[in-house]
């Protein structure tokens, strides 16, 4: 008995099925994050686990295998020299589905699919602006003690100057 050996059909035609599903593959590897339906998601994963596991190894015969699926050539170059890579010590379970709840117009269940080193973008600037800020910090107390001793007039001293002066030549 071979189970599990089926799939989803996802309610469409084989060729509206197959064109779904390379469109949603491409769309996770170029932006590493996608939000979809919680069965689409099932599908897709199946699809993109396949090729990331051909990336790992980059050969003629791999890439001319993962470009029958993937058509963007900028993305499959991704793929085999980003993404490919930074897989290499995994032996699968690429990718992660992550629940966001219910759409409103029909309780679908939404999840977002990504690929598990996937980093938000404000974590990465959160990081370096750390690192930015503690060194501007440094810099700004540096610049400080050098221009300490001459000191700025605001407006309201030079208006109060002006006052004076006036008064006194009066």
């Amino acid at each position: 008995m071979n189970h599990k050996s089926g799939f989803n059909a996802l309610s469409r035609t084989s060729s509206h099925r197959r064109a779904m599903l390379r469109n949603m593959t491409t769309s996770l590897f170029r932006y590493e994050r996608i939000t979809t339906t919680k069965a689409k998601a099932l599908e897709v994963r199946k699809c993109a686990e396949k090729l990331i596991t051909r990336s790992k190894v980059d050969s003629v015969h791999n890439r001319r295998e993962a470009a029958k699926f993937i058509q963007d050539e900028i993305v499959l170059a991704k793929l085999f020299t980003n993404i490919g890579p930074r897989m290499k010590d995994r032996d699968g379970g690429y990718t992660r589905i992550l629940k966001m709840g219910f759409r409103r117009g029909d309780a679908a269940d939404i999840v977002i699919l990504e690929l598990v080193d996937y980093q938000l973008d404000g974590e990465n600037k959160s990081s370096k602006s750390k690192k930015d800020s503690s060194a501007k910090k440094a810099d700004s107390k540096k610049s400080e003690a050098k221009k300490a001793p001459a000191k700025k007039s605001t407006k309201k001293e030079s208006s109060k100057a002006a006052e004076e002066t006036a008064s006194v030549a009066e």
